[in-house]
């Protein structure tokens, strides 16, 4: 549903600018000017929205130490970053069932599933799971949810189906889950409701734990789930520094869409603060894709060590 919406707003977009552009050039317009103007046209759009994301995340931000801080050059490159992480991100999230499918079913010992967040789909994982694929990273899966606006609970069924089809396809005791955003949440909602039998670890990429204001500005069940202080993800913390699996958050002091950014801080889990890069371009740097093929490279943790 995501993809086809998206689809939808950028042919009526494109088609608006045809339309006039054909009267311009009908009245005496050179065409280069549209032509050269398209790009402009099909950013614009990206531009405030960041632009919005970041003033409203700047407003509630968390202090920063003062080697977290960034000169005008460091604050203008995590804008461009974001703006190019999200205009890229639209192709991906409309073409995705053409552009990600799942792996062919054989004997994989370390599955990972990477759960996407909210308001897109697994699209977004196109580049990072390419990355993961060439760090050896075998049995790459992604997993989509929905509808758009429901309840995380809901996500959290999907994703019990969807771990269990991995776990049938390759042979596989348990997964790993690599969560972007809401897509942590989602992780952690199935680990708590159907048990960690199945999961082997959780890597968490700027997931608000404990809630983002900019979840005030959006309609739908799940986005209330992340307003900081709401009853479910109150219940959802109420055994933090006790995790059932081992767990790594990664998250950025210029995050430009969890705010307070140090809500994706979680209590027994590995916290790794990053600075400079924005929401949506963390699931393109490179070092934290990185990070994470170490981190999925790791021998697995006995389910009963002891």
């Amino acid at each position: 549903m995501t993809a086809l919406l998206l689809f939808a707003l950028v042919v009526a977009g494109g088609a608006g600018y045809v339309s006039w552009a054909k009267h311009c050039i009908a009245h005496g317009a050179s065409l280069w000017w549209f032509v050269v103007g398209a790009p402009v046209a099909y950013l614009s759009p990206v531009v405030l929205l960041v632009a919005l994301w970041f003033l409203l995340s700047w407003i509630w931000r968390t202090p920063r130490p003062a080697a977290a801080r960034l000169d005008a050059a460091g604050c203008a490159r995590l804008f461009v970053r974001e703006v190019l992480a999200v205009a890229s991100s639209w192709p991906l999230i409309i073409l995705h069932r053409v552009l990600l499918r799942d792996p062919a079913p054989a004997p994989c010992a370390r599955p990972v599933i990477l759960v996407h967040g909210v308001l897109v789909n697994d699209g977004v994982w196109f580049g990072f799971r390419r990355h993961l694929v060439r760090k050896g990273i075998g049995g790459a899966y992604t997993v989509n949810y929905g509808p758009p606006y429901a309840d995380i609970e809901h996500y959290a069924e999907q994703l019990a189906a969807k771990v269990d089809a991995v776990c049938a396809a390759t042979g596989a005791q348990r997964v790993a889950l690599v969560g972007h955003s809401m897509g942590g949440l989602v992780s952690r909602a199935y680990v708590r409701r159907f048990g960690a039998a199945r999961v082997e670890r959780i890597i968490t990429i700027g997931t608000p734990h404990h809630g983002s204001v900019l979840a005030w500005t959006y309609p739908g069940r799940s986005l209330v789930q992340m307003r900081p202080g709401n009853a479910w993800l109150v219940e959802l913390n109420r055994d933090e520094g006790k995790p059932s699996v081992p767990m790594v958050s990664i998250w950025s002091r210029h995050d430009s869409m969890v705010a307070p950014q140090a809500s994706s801080e979680l209590a027994g889990a590995d916290n790794v603060a990053l600075t400079g890069i924005g929401h949506n371009a963390l699931l393109g740097d490179q070092g934290l894709i990185d990070f994470v093929a170490r981190e999925l490279s790791k021998a697995p943790v006995p389910k009963n060590p002891g």
